[in-house]
């Protein structure tokens, strides 16, 4: 929608340091009114159309009759050559023209097309809302082209509509015709033109524009601001802001959306607080911002912020927020927001039911993911994707497949994410056979060409199984280069196998690829460290520290009553760190007596044995788990976060723990959900 400003605004001159040729222009007086109108209630595919028809006022209106329509001039009669009709013929005509409006805005155009025929007299406005109703409407173009041809007294507005229509149908080279065609433009014709072209990226050729437009409003810097942002050329973005004549809400928030994208978080901050004015857009931009940045806990921040204030979350907000909500997999937050969703009228909003099916999945509720999913009465295949990948995360790869077959009997076409979660089922699952089936169906049987997130999970199938060799051959054969991850997918699997030979191979593709990367640097060195080859290790972390390379530090953490609790391995800052101590000293009495062993292999340090055992029993996953079964009701899972994988021993001491404990405990590391549940996990101790 453009908007015209009814008062002129001053330009400013641009000191050439800036940009060549921007030199003030000369003023012209143009018609300013408004040009389309959509309601927010609409179906978002119908057609806006003009809001000012019932501007036209009603004591000396531009009437036509249809029985004596000959002139197709495109100048607008003289008001005072129009034949003088009556006022209950005024009255007819606007509360047609209204019928038509509303038939239009609810996608009804042969209801609206039919009151148009019944009129035996009508104005430009009345031909204008038509037009709109079928310029903009797809497939629709050859219609609203003859429609436009008959129009008797075409105006500006007329030509707006059209040329907005060739904008939604046509190619950018017949746009560029219709608009020199055009016999008169205004500011919202210039606008069309220069966001068109900014959307699609033509940057230079939106800039031409821009030069020669006669006088510019917001709407002009906001779409210029907005393509520079889209391109990533942040620097001309914040430039044509410094010297935007007028800044609306648009530029502030496309250039907040700017920084976040280029992650210069402290100049959105600034922005944000300088704001004049903010609406839901812009506040929807910081809280996707400090996510996408990996600083959730502050985009959950701003939401609750956002909520006192008032305003009203869209399925933007919440999908933003939900996600936040699955990296800290904080669960008490995103039950709220769910209780949101159900009290507004996104309840049965697709997206935003799939953004919930995706937190309940991440933040370890299957059953909840699964109940909602059921639930959901329009599902696409985003809502697919996030059930199977569900599943896949919590190690049901049998339910995954089944779901995944269940999708392709509605009809649904599966696109390259299913297949990411289909692999990452039969990876979780150890299902070889199939997922190397399903991998060679992708591009046969759907045309859909393998990407380097399906070669990860191939090479981590074939890896984990100790087809190593195999996924050595697979990565060769790859059409692309392999990228960091598939070199760190393949070590991991080595230390696994313990083949050092290999280990050294993908360590050091790795490090080539990216010098930084720590884990392939610690990967390496847990494979020496396996087969006891302490000075190796030693000279890898020497390695590490000439490089400047910082290792992730381990933590875990566990929500208590929305409180986030976490734990480093040797934690000696938590305050119940000493009742802690005294159940973990508990439970490694009644593991032993059960049958528990420590895997000293996990305890990569060259220590004593019972050195070894210390560290492995203060390690941050057992930390967490210790304090989850003194605070925890009983009868509640307890659920437990980590962001490194879960080493072996503790992996083993959980399942004692949940048996000696008769708890249910959920862990997820960042290869996939363990449940653990009587001695046993859902993984089958394959992972």
């Amino acid at each position: 929608m453009y908007h015209y400003l009814r008062n002129r605004r001053n330009q400013r001159h641009f000191p050439l340091p800036f940009i060549e040729n921007f030199l003030p222009t000369k003023h012209c007086h143009w018609p300013f009114s408004t040009f389309t109108v959509q309601t927010p209630n609409a179906n978002p595919s119908l057609e806006a159309v003009p809001s000012n028809f019932h501007a036209h006022s009603p004591q000396r209106p531009n009437l036509l009759s249809t029985h004596n329509l000959t002139s197709t001039h495109p100048a607008a009669p003289s008001l005072d050559k129009s034949p003088p009709f009556d006022q209950n013929t005024l009255d007819d005509i606007i509360s047609s023209n209204k019928i038509i409006t509303s038939y239009i805005r609810s996608g009804d155009l042969s209801s609206a097309l039919r009151v148009f025929r019944n009129m035996t007299v009508k104005t430009t406005v009345t031909w204008n809302a038509m037009l709109a109703g079928y310029s903009r409407k797809p497939g629709k173009l050859t219609e609203a082209q003859k429609l436009f041809d008959q129009i008797p007294e075409k105006d500006t507005v007329s030509y707006n509509i059209m040329l907005a229509g060739y904008v939604q149908n046509s190619d950018m080279e017949t746009v560029w015709s219709f608009f020199n065609s055009m016999p008169s433009k205004d500011i919202a014709s210039w606008n069309t033109m220069i966001s068109s072209f900014a959307q699609k990226g033509a940057m230079a050729k939106a800039r031409e524009l821009f030069l020669a437009m006669p006088e510019k409003n917001s709407v002009t810097w906001s779409a210029m601001i907005s393509g520079y942002v889209e391109c990533g050329a942040l620097e001309l973005a914040e430039k044509f802001f410094e010297f935007a004549a007028v800044k609306s809400v648009v530029a502030w928030t496309a250039m907040i959306s700017g920084y976040m994208k280029f992650g210069k978080i402290e100049k959105a901050e600034r922005l944000f607080k300088e704001m004049p004015v903010k609406n839901l857009v812009t506040w929807n931009a910081m809280i996707a911002g400090y996510v996408e940045n990996c600083r959730a806990e502050d985009g959950l921040k701003i939401f609750r912020i956002m909520l006192r204030y008032g305003i009203r979350p869209n399925h933007s907000s919440l999908s933003s927020v939900l996600l936040g909500c699955s990296e800290l997999s904080a669960l008490q937050l995103g039950k709220q927001v769910h209780q949101l969703v159900c009290k507004s009228s996104l309840r049965d909003d697709t997206t935003a039911c799939t953004s919930l099916i995706s937190m309940y999945c991440k933040c370890g509720v299957l059953d909840d993911a699964w109940k909602l999913f059921l639930e959901t009465k329009s599902k696409d295949i985003v809502s697919w994707n996030a059930m199977i990948s569900g599943y896949a995360q919590h190690g049901a790869g049998e339910k995954a497949l089944h779901l995944f077959e269940e999708m392709r009997g509605e009809g649904i076409r599966p696109d390259w994410i299913t297949f990411v979660a289909v692999l990452l089922a039969c990876n979780h699952a150890g299902l070889v056979d199939i997922g190397v089936r399903y991998f060679d169906s992708m591009v046969k049987d759907y045309g859909v060409e393998p990407r380097p997130d399906h070669y990860t999970c191939m090479v981590d199938l074939l890896g984990r199984a100790g087809k190593l060799v195999e996924a050595v051959d697979l990565i060769k054969k790859m059409p692309f280069k392999p990228h960091s991850a598939i070199f760190g997918t393949l070590l991991g699997a080595c230390r696994i196998h313990k083949n050092l030979e290999l280990a050294k191979f993908a360590a050091q593709n790795l490090l080539n690829l990216d010098p930084q990367s720590a884990a392939g640097y610690v990967q390496l060195a847990n494979v020496y460290a396996a087969t006891n080859k302490w000075d190796h290790v030693a000279r890898v972390r020497r390695s590490m520290k000439d490089n400047k390379v910082v290792k992730t530090p381990g933590y875990s953490w566990i929500e208590i009553k929305s409180t986030v609790h976490e734990f480093r391995s040797g934690d000696r800052v938590h305050p119940e760190l000493a009742s802690i101590h005294e159940k973990l000293n508990e439970l490694e009495k009644k593991m032993k007596l059960a049958g528990y062993v420590p895997d000293l292999e996990s305890a990569l340090h060259d220590v004593g044995e019972e050195q070894k055992e210390q560290l492995l029993l203060w390690h941050s996953e057992k930390l967490a788990i210790a304090f989850g079964l003194i605070v925890v009701p009983y009868g509640t899972p307890i659920r437990v976060f980590k962001n490194l994988r879960v080493c072996g021993d503790c992996h083993r001491a959980i399942k004692y723990i949940s048996a000696v404990e008769r708890r249910e405990i959920i862990v997820r590391d960042t290869v996939r959900f363990h449940h653990f549940k009587g001695g046993c996990c859902s993984c089958g101790d394959y992972w």
